[in-house]
Order: C-alpha cells, then structure tokens, then sequence
C-alpha cells in the first residue's frame, strides 16, 4: 500500500513538474523564436533529400509579415482569431453536431490549436493528443499576444512537404522576397495549409484555384480592404469613381471602378461566401 502510495505521489509530481516546464517553454516563446518544433523533428528528411533546417534562418518578423498574408490565413483558418480565447466553441458545437449525425467530420481547431500542435505534438488524433493541446492552447493564448501568435505561426507551419515557414515556401515556391508577395500568392498560400503534403503550392488545380478566389473575397470581407486587384477600362475617368468605404487608405484610384464595384459587392453579399467560423480544414486535426 506505502508503494502504490509512494508511486502515485512519484507520478503526481512527475506530471507536476513536465506542465510547469511546459508552461515555462510557452512563456519563452514570448521573446524566443524556436529553431524546430515536433514537426520538423518528426519529418522524414531522408525521403525528400534534404536536411532539417533551422527555422530562424528563414524567420520573418511580425513587422515584416504582409498584412495580407496575415488575413490570407485568418480567412482561411480561423476567422474569429482575433476575437476568441482559443477556441471557437461554435464551430466545436457544429462538429460534434455532424459527427452525431453521422456527417463528415470536419476540423475546428484555431490558429492557437494548431499552433500548439505544430510546435508541441504530433499529427496524429487522438483524446490525450487533444487534451494536452487543450493546455497548450490556454498557455498560449495566456502567454502571447495574438499578433505573436500569429507570427510564430506563419513561420514553423508547414507549406508543403518539407518545407516550414513562410519565408522558406516564399523562396523555394516563388523565387521573391517576402515583401514581394502578392494577396493573390497570400491566398494561395494558406489553401494549402489544411493538408500541405497533398495541395500543391507549386501548382495549385481547380480545387486551389478556387479556393483562393474564395479566400481572397473572405479577406476583403473580413479586413475592409480590396485585395482583389481590378482594371480600368480606357473609356472610363479614374476621377470620377465612386471609391467604397471598404476600400483602404492605399488602394490605387486605378484599381477600381464604379460598375465593377456595385456588381462585386453584391456578389459578396449574396453569395454563399459571408464570413463564417471556420473553413473546412480536414486533415488539420
């Protein structure tokens, strides 16, 4: 009895102890940028002939992340980032709804879940899995602003096979600078974040292709401003268009035009493409 009891202490402590170095870790993430999470560590460098690589030395700073790749991923991923603690109990309700009903089961996790998964876990799912992703995420969100959150996202998740942080896929996939990036590469971008290993970056097909329209009209939706570039026909005075409240302080007179302005918003507003929770992310779980 004195060593079942010696035991259950041992492993009380134990527990005790690897949550307050956990939370110790999250904490630093506050000011450290890491060099690897589980992800990278687990990847099978071999089968793709590369070697791992230091994610630092690929490492974009949130002051140096185009807004409109931080809304490509937030219209794609988690459209209540900004506003929840963590986790976005609707689309959480929805799920369980649809898997009672024997539905697809769709993902729901947040930015900040798949944050912990990626830097702390491992791919497969799980109830201990998402448990202790549960506590990885109130750390997280406990710890670290959300544009933090954001930035260490967007540099250790994965773009495609091998290839970790958005300045490495920006390089390998688009030969540019990260300051060179377009919203339409932005929105191509986060496509292929729900299952990287089987959505070509390189070269999307329909269903990306789509996708990214989509996207780009969800960012314009969410954030106010135009992302979708626009032409102006010769006949047509630049001086006399009508400029929308949404558009932003920088979007080029040239850029729009009254006719396709009226057309476009009303398309946006009956269309099946209002803001929702969560985008179908199947396979992020």
């Amino acid at each position: 009895m004195a060593t079942v009891k010696r035991i259950s202490i041992y492993l009380a402590l134990s527990i005790a102890l690897m949550l307050i170095l956990l939370s110790v870790s999250v904490l630093s993430l506050r000011w450290i940028d890491p060099p690897f999470t589980s992800f990278t560590l687990r990847e099978d460098w071999a089968s793709l002939d590369a070697e791992r690589y230091n994610l630092r030395d690929w490492w974009i700073p949130a002051e140096s992340i185009q807004d409109h790749l931080k809304w490509a991923v937030i219209a794609s991923e988690d459209q209540l980032f900004r506003s929840h603690r963590g986790f976005d109990t609707e689309s959480i309700r929805q799920v369980m709804e649809e898997s009672a009903e024997g539905g697809r089961v769709r993902g729901a996790s947040t930015i900040t879940q798949q944050l912990a998964k990626n830097l702390y876990l491992w791919p497969k799912q799980s109830y201990i899995r998402k448990g202790i992703e549960a506590f990885i995420t109130i750390q997280i969100e406990l710890f670290l602003p959300k544009e933090r959150i954001l930035e260490i996202y967007l540099n250790v998740v994965e773009f495609g096979p091998g290839v970790f942080g958005a300045g490495k896929a920006i390089h390998d996939y688009f030969g540019i600078e990260p300051d060179q990036l377009t919203p339409r590469l932005s929105a191509q971008m986060a496509v292929v974040l729900p299952n990287p290993k089987r959505l070509s970056l390189a070269a999307p097909g329909p269903y990306a292709t789509e996708r990214r329209d989509w996207v780009l009209r969800q960012m314009t939706q969410l954030s106010g401003i135009q992302f979708i570039p626009r032409t102006v026909p010769d006949n047509i005075e630049a001086d006399t268009l009508y400029i929308p409240e949404f558009a932003s302080d920088t979007t080029d007179v040239e850029d729009l035009t009254l006719p396709e302005i009226e057309i476009d918003t009303l398309l946006w507003l009956s269309e099946p493409d209002t803001p929702i929770h969560r985008a179908d992310t199947s396979g992020t779980d």
